[in-house]
Parts: structure tokens; sequence; C-alpha cells
């Protein structure tokens, strides 16, 4: 297990990478160029900025997330060729920098969906809220006007340039059925995995948040199935998995740790987060600690540790503790402590294990 840290930039985040570099085992950031519209090409002078701001601190950019996919590729549309290019250019700009990994989603115009930032827990924390009712019954542009409401920080996936043209993406994807987008994302891995391979950059597709249909939009990564089926689509390691329990997990009928161990050579990024399920169908986002959610944090580390996961890990959301102010789900606090649960777990495995060593980086070792 190789711990990373979310991290949206300089200027861009209220968490600094002098503070990440003193959290215990991570060793990279996972970074994006949040100000690139879907679609273009990444410039390497800004790519090359980002990996000297970076390994200043001695931390690596191995992990991108993401690289985000153009609105005409998902809807098959004919300009969508064009986007793909620009998309093999871009994995050719990070190939020069070291880049291992690409986080993606196919989620047709958002990249996940809450209905409140701020919801409160018992504690009086605050997470990410979703209630089931409010957006059966919500129109998709009172969340967007909800959503990009935040003063301080533009929340991934929901940036206001994406979202200008809502009314117009609502209705281009009136008429696109679910097989229809599993073709779409066919057609752009049979284009891209080729130069993944060529250039050692693996693709990892994110699970749509919430993994349901939303506002009619269809959804195409949503269960154990659907991720089997995408990676027979095409079939190379190339083509792998952001396996993100938190995503995943709000579904009760799927089985992270089964997922863990059948598609253990695909999950090239794994997103570790808890959540409390409702009986009503809303789920709030708590601590990363098992008895706090719904889902077995403490199964989930245990399969990893079973198959032996050397893969990029990182806490996924947090709470807002402490008073922090920061960009929602992405404080410093909770989830640097959502860190040092999931060590404390692996650790505790490795011992039960009997193993002379732990995988843990300690930076402190004497070197003899």
């Amino acid at each position: 297990m190789r711990m990373v840290f979310r991290w949206f930039g300089e200027g861009n985040d209220s968490v600094t990478l002098s503070q990440i570099k003193q959290i215990p085992g991570v060793e990279g950031i996972v970074w994006a160029l949040h100000d690139i519209p879907p679609g273009e090409i990444w410039p390497k002078d800004r790519i090359y900025e980002v990996k000297q701001q970076v390994e200043r601190y001695g931390l690596h950019l191995d992990v991108v997330e993401s690289v985000n996919i153009h609105e005409s590729i998902k809807l098959g549309r004919a300009d969508r060729d064009r986007y793909i290019t620009n998309y093999i250019e871009t994995i050719k700009n990070l190939a020069a920098v070291n880049v291992k990994v690409i986080c993606y989603n196919f989620m047709p115009v958002f990249d996940w969906v809450r209905t409140d930032l701020f919801g409160s827990l018992p504690d009086q924390s605050t997470a990410l809220f979703y209630e089931k009712a409010k957006v059966t019954d919500m129109d998709p542009l009172e969340l967007v006007e909800k959503i990009a409401a935040n003063p301080d920080y533009t929340m991934p996936g929901w940036e206001p340039e994406r979202l200008e043209t809502l009314k117009d993406l609502f209705a281009a994807y009136q008429h696109v059925t679910e097989d229809d987008l599993i073709d779409h994302l066919r057609y752009f891995l049979q284009k891209v995995i080729p130069v993944c391979e060529e250039y050692d950059i693996k693709l990892a597709i994110h699970p749509d948040d919430p993994p349901w249909e939303i506002f009619g939009l269809p959804r195409i990564v949503t269960t154990q199935e659907r991720l089997r089926n995408i990676m027979r689509l095409v079939p190379s390691k190339y083509n792998g998995i952001t396996l993100c329990s938190g995503a995943l997990g709000v579904r009760r009928d799927n089985d992270i740790v089964s997922m863990i161990h059948e598609f253990q050579d695909r999950i090239h990024f794994a997103h570790i987060r808890n959540v409390k399920l409702f009986d009503n169908g809303n789920f709030i986002e708590t601590s990363h600690r098992t008895n706090d959610g719904s889902i077995g944090i403490d199964e989930i580390v245990r399969a990893y540790h079973d198959i032996n996961f050397t893969g990029y890990t990182r806490p996924d959301h947090g709470r807002h503790i402490w008073d922090e102010q920061c960009r929602p789900g992405y404080g410093l606090y909770d989830r640097a402590l959502g860190i040092m649960y999931l060590w404390g777990l692996w650790d505790a495995y490795q011992l039960v294990k009997g193993k002379d060593e732990s995988d843990v980086t300690n930076p402190f070792e004497l070197k003899k």
C-alpha cells in the first residue's frame, strides 16, 4: 500500500505541501491541472511546474486525478476523435514526468452529487451529505447553484465553465442509453489504451458517485458486474479501476471485499472512506473508523493486505473538524486522521501475519 494525498495546487488549497509531508507514510500527492478545461491538452510547462513544487518536499506526483473526459467523447459525437487525440497528447506529456496512474470517470455531466456540503454529524463536525428525496424532487440547476456557490474553492467536477451549458447537455443526453455510454467508453479505451501501454501509464476508472441514475442521466460504473464488463472492453492491465469504497459502498448490494479479490490485478488506485447509510436512502460521510459508518473499513484494509496490495491509496474525503476552513471534504485534519487509522489497521495485520518487516516508510531510520 502506497499512501498518497490529494492536493489541488498552490493558491487553490488550504493544505500545504509542507503539511502533507508531515503526515506519516505519505509519499506522494494526487494532483491535476484543475483550470485546464476537459478536452484541452495539458501543457508541458505547467506539468513541470507542479513537478518542481512537489519534488521540493520529497514527494512524487505518480497519480493524477483527474484528466477529465470531454462530453463529446461520452456522447459519441462526431468531434470526439479530436478530444481523444488531445487526451493522448496529455498522456504523453504526463509520461515525461513519470506519472504512473491516471484516475478518470465516465459520468455524464456531474462527477459526483451531494445535496449538502456541510451536513451535520452527532459530534458537531460536518461532512458531505446526500438526501435522496431532495435529488428526486430537485431541479438540477438548483443543485448546481448550491454547489458552485462555495465562495472559497471551486469543487472538482463542478467548475463553473463546465456547467454553463447544463441545459444543452441534459438535452444531448436525453436519448443516450447505458448501452450507448458503454459503447462510447469502449471506443475511447480502444484508442487510448495502446498509448498507455506504450508509455506505461495505467488508466483507472472511478465509480459513479453515487452509483445509480441521477436526474435521468445514464450511469455505467455502478456494480461489480459492471466493473467486470468494463475490464473486458479492453482486456489489458492498463485498463484498470480506481476502487472507491465510499462511492460503491453506498449500494448495500455491493461487496467491496469481493471486488478487491476479483479485480486485484486491475486496481491501480484505492480510495478508502466510510459513509453512514440510512434506511430512507440518505447517506453522510463519516470518519474512516469502521464503527462510525456502515462500511467495513477494517475488512477492506484486510482484503488489500491479504492480496499484498502495492498500489496507490488515499483516504479520500474527510469531515470538517476543529473549525478548519477548507474545501468541503478536503481538509487536512480528518484526512490525516484517516491515514493513521488505515496505517494502524495495516500494521496490525502485518503483526498478526507474523511478518518481520513493515511496509510503512520510516523516514527516521538510520542508515548503517
